[in-house]
């Protein structure tokens, strides 16, 4: 089986116990997963990768977003890469995927949501689909009385999966997609991205788009875009901007990772920054480095922008799976975060956002 994530531990994780405590009364929310990538059942519990449905809620996760990749290119890098290769071609055919996705990034999209769909269908209502801030509230209802339960939120990672048609974001939003972002590893004909080759900004078809997501209600997320591409962002949006998986400069500095005026601008906006868990996004492979990367966020900012973006399954070295999450509250705690601001970053943040800014509906 082709697997998306490794780390640098086996379960199971050790945590305290005032960690454990805290951990079962908490809302967590990871803000990005690319485990729709790859080919395992996400209703079994699989050794290998970072998340499934039983690891979850083994770990107290509430609410996981699972991104859609459409297009990686070849020699994968942070610094520079083209659009002329994709990898994925060779993985739809290995895994079976229908015909049609061969050829088509849309069809990917739609295929990989349509996946998450099944898994709900297949769950006994342990997997729950959130498209709609009713949904998210009938959810928090019932999370209150069982504990054995996940929802799902589906986001598309780069916007070179319309192929060009804005039309296209209706068919994904009405598979249930409610989050993207302008671009992923590579510039797009809607922005650059920071791992570009010219690493320009929105173009006038990037433009139509933020205006028609936010008509939709649907989320921006800025995670890979470029400098121009936020700024440009930033100066149109009238809604808060995600970053759903990043580093920031401030402790692990290169391309990747957000500016200390980047963090400021998009807080100002409302949105929250989803911190990562690999070592480009934080320059570590343990809890410490992310827990500090998340306390110098908050010091910038404040704690009330900050989240959980853990990359789980795409291609990265972790040093948990989702069952170790927990860690991530020993490692807040020792940074010296208060229970109610650890609450805030493990999940009520995105919480907060997904109540007010979903579609009604």
């Amino acid at each position: 089986m082709i697997v998306g994530g490794y780390t640098t531990d086996l379960p199971p994780y050790r945590m305290s116990d005032r960690a454990r405590e805290l951990r079962d009364r908490m809302l967590i929310i990871d803000l990005h997963a690319d485990s729709l990538l790859w080919g395992a059942d996400l209703l079994r519990k699989n050794w290998r990768g970072h998340v499934d449905i039983p690891r979850l809620i083994e770990g107290g996760v509430g609410a996981q977003v699972f991104g859609i990749v459409t297009k990686s290119p070849a020699h994968l890098n942070i610094e520079s890469n083209d659009d002329k290769s994709d990898t994925l071609t060779m993985l739809t055919r290995v895994q079976g995927w229908p015909a049609e996705t061969r050829n088509s990034l849309a069809q990917r999209g739609l295929y990989q949501a349509g996946k998450l769909h099944e898994v709900a269908a297949r769950s006994d209502g342990r997997l729950r689909i959130i498209k709609s801030r009713a949904d998210w509230d009938d959810y928090l209802k019932l999370r209150r009385q069982r504990r054995d339960i996940v929802a799902g939120l589906l986001s598309v990672e780069g916007a070179h999966a319309l192929e060009g048609d804005l039309a296209n974001l209706d068919r994904f939003f009405d598979a249930g997609i409610r989050m993207m972002s302008p671009s992923h590893f590579f510039d797009t004909d809607i922005g650059g991205s920071a791992h570009g080759v010219l690493k320009g900004g929105l173009t006038d078809l990037g433009r139509r788009l933020i205006g028609r997501m936010e008509a939709r209600g649907m989320l921006v997320d800025v995670a890979h875009a470029s400098a121009r591409t936020i700024g440009d962002v930033l100066a149109i949006a009238t809604r808060p901007l995600v970053v759903s998986h990043t580093g920031v400069r401030g402790t692990c500095d290169n391309v990747r990772n957000l500016s200390d005026d980047q963090i400021r601008a998009i807080a100002r906006t409302g949105g929250v920054i989803g911190i990562g868990y690999w070592s480009t996004a934080v320059c570590g492979r343990d809890v410490r480095a992310i827990s500090a990367a998340i306390r110098y966020t908050a010091r910038v900012v404040g704690v009330d922008h900050v989240a959980l973006g853990s990359d789980f399954d795409g291609s990265t070295t972790t040093p948990f799976d989702t069952t170790g999450v927990g860690q991530l509250i020993d490692g807040l705690l020792t940074e010296g975060l208060t229970e109610d601001e650890i609450r805030k970053v493990m999940g009520e943040n995105v919480s907060s956002l997904l109540q007010r800014f979903l579609p009604d509906q």
